[in-house]
């Protein structure tokens, strides 16, 4: 799609922004704002609705979303004083006023913009469970909805025999009157979850319904009414009759419960259950806040499994991020995972989490090993089959590593997450020598986050690989943005590649690129 408006040209299928014949450089996310307003300027577009579309949900920052809007501006000619073609409308957003016209057609096969391929449905049942709706009528307990979806996700996970989609995809339609079939169009499955919750001081009600969306039909529903202290026996029941109304020969065949020890406080599960509802949103200040969370929890019940194995994946996710020094995480993060494993030897967090730690110590085969545990106990953890392909193609396994990260995207197809899946992807076509699928799989990453450095360091050396010298001094120049203080130096030091024939091969991307 090509939009026209005030001698700029805005191309979404080469992601490229005119004036006249000049080309303007446009921050990926900038250019997500733009396209936004421009697909919706028939009507006010609320904040709210930016950032479900440009940051897919995830909690931004008015100073963050201020400087996308005013850079937005400023690429096309206007500013906050003239709004001569983006005017805000107080308290409600913003519109794009100028007049638009639209091409479909003149780009030309090659710079049309890729339709959305859908989904073709796994070997297995595959469903989706939809965020619960809060019926406590008290925003604060959104993350005790949240909580309970979010466990009954993981119990279906557990479940080798089913294809479950995870949390984070799930949760983008959370608020939204959205058609079953249109869930199950967009995550590629054939069943659909969905119920409510009302916490109303000791009592908790929990209505359920499992839809069949190829028949349109309603295959079980039930209402639950139960005292908040039976909530895991409750969440145990929920499951067996989900899993006793997909699949009742299966059912028979094998013992469905997933093996766990539940916390021996509710204190303890309410403060994990709103360290998550931080954690999953992926960013720098709702990690931290993740971490205080699950401290306080570990606190009160220091044999918490889940606790101690989400707070070492924090802290490790944190040093990957380049949030945190690695130097001092990963100590942290490898007393909770043992400590975790110590709770609870079959919480895969805690193998995913200890995985993570032996990956960057760089004893290669024990992360490895910990990895495939922790996919033993939950073959649909999407996170741990994301950090198993890292972990394959530092490894020198790319083919492996491509898959795994492949299935990671597959589990979670709209995920905040997303774009690490698919920066880990692109290392391992780097890897193979793929620099033209490696420099596209970046790009995908960096369009869904622009702060994740290792899709920019990706793009950087594959682009030098390639001999694009003009993309890469480009990539290189947003690097030094997204990670000050890059350099051959830190590469070699900080990124736990295994031979030395490939790290060698990664530098050289960067010297060739200009990096020092």
């Amino acid at each position: 799609m090509q939009f026209r408006f005030a001698n700029h040209l805005l191309d979404t299928g080469r992601r490229e922004l005119r004036h006249g014949s000049e080309p303007i450089a446009v921050e990926p996310q900038v250019f997500d704002v733009l396209v936004y307003l421009l697909e919706n300027r028939d009507r006010v577009v609320s904040k709210d609705d930016l950032i479900a579309s440009v940051w897919g949900g995830r909690v931004v920052s008015e100073s963050t979303l201020t400087s996308r809007i005013n850079a937005a501006r400023k690429a096309i000619g206007d500013s906050g004083e003239d709004q001569k073609l983006i005017r805000t409308i107080a308290r409600k957003g913003l519109r794009f006023i100028a007049e638009v016209r639209t091409d479909r057609t003149a780009a030309g096969p090659d710079r049309a913009e890729p339709a959305r391929p859908a989904l073709p449905l796994p070997d297995r049942p595959a469903i989706a469970v939809l965020p619960f709706a809060n019926m406590s009528g008290d925003p604060e307990q959104e993350y005790f909805s949240d909580g309970i979806s979010e466990d009954l996700i993981t119990a279906l996970s557990k479940l080798r025999w089913f294809f479950v989609i995870a949390r984070n995809s799930s949760f983008i339609y959370k608020g939204k009157s959205v058609h079953l079939k249109q869930v199950a169009e967009e995550l590629g499955v054939g069943y659909v979850i969905e119920g409510s919750v009302r916490n109303d001081g000791d009592r908790v009600r929990i209505t359920v319904q499992l839809n069949d969306v190829a028949t349109g039909s309603h295959v079980w529903a039930e209402r639950y009414d139960r005292r908040l202290a039976d909530v895991f026996a409750l969440q145990d029941e929920i499951t067996e009759a989900i899993v006793a109304a997909i699949e009742p020969q299966l059912y028979a065949a094998e013992n469905f419960r997933a093996q766990r020890k539940p916390p021996e406080s509710m204190d303890a599960w309410d403060l994990v259950m709103r360290a998550l509802s931080h954690y999953w949103r992926v960013t720098r200040q709702d990690n931290v806040v993740a971490q205080a969370l699950l401290e306080k929890a570990t606190a009160i019940d220091p044999n918490y499994g889940q606790a101690l194995g989400v707070l070492a994946t924090s802290h490790t996710f944190s040093a990957h991020m380049g949030w945190a020094d690695m130097a001092k995480a990963m100590p942290v993060a490898e007393q909770a995972a043992m400590a975790a494993l110590r709770a609870d030897s079959e919480d895969p967090w805690a193998h995913h989490a200890l995985g993570s730690v032996y990956l960057f110590a760089r004893r290669f085969d024990d992360s490895l090993a910990e990895f495939e545990i922790a996919l033993a106990l939950n073959p649909n953890f999407s996170l741990a089959q994301g950090y198993y392909g890292l972990a394959l193609s530092y490894c020198g396994r790319w083919e492996e590593a491509s898959a795994a990260a492949q299935r990671a995207l597959r589990l979670s197809p709209r995920d905040p997450y997303s774009a690490i899946y698919s920066g880990i992807a692109a290392y391992a076509q780097f890897i193979g020598r793929n620099y033209e699928e490696a420099m596209r799989l970046a790009r995908e990453a960096i369009r869904h986050r622009g702060d994740f450095v290792g899709a920019h360091r990706v793009l950087t050396a594959a682009a030098g690989m390639a001999g694009q010298n003009d993309v890469a001094k480009a990539a290189l120049h947003e690097l030094r943005r997204a990670q000050p203080n890059i350099s051959l130096a830190w590469i070699a030091k900080q990124m736990p590649i295994q031979a030395d024939a490939e790290r060698n091969h990664y530098l050289e991307g960067f010297r060739r690129a200009g990096l020092d």
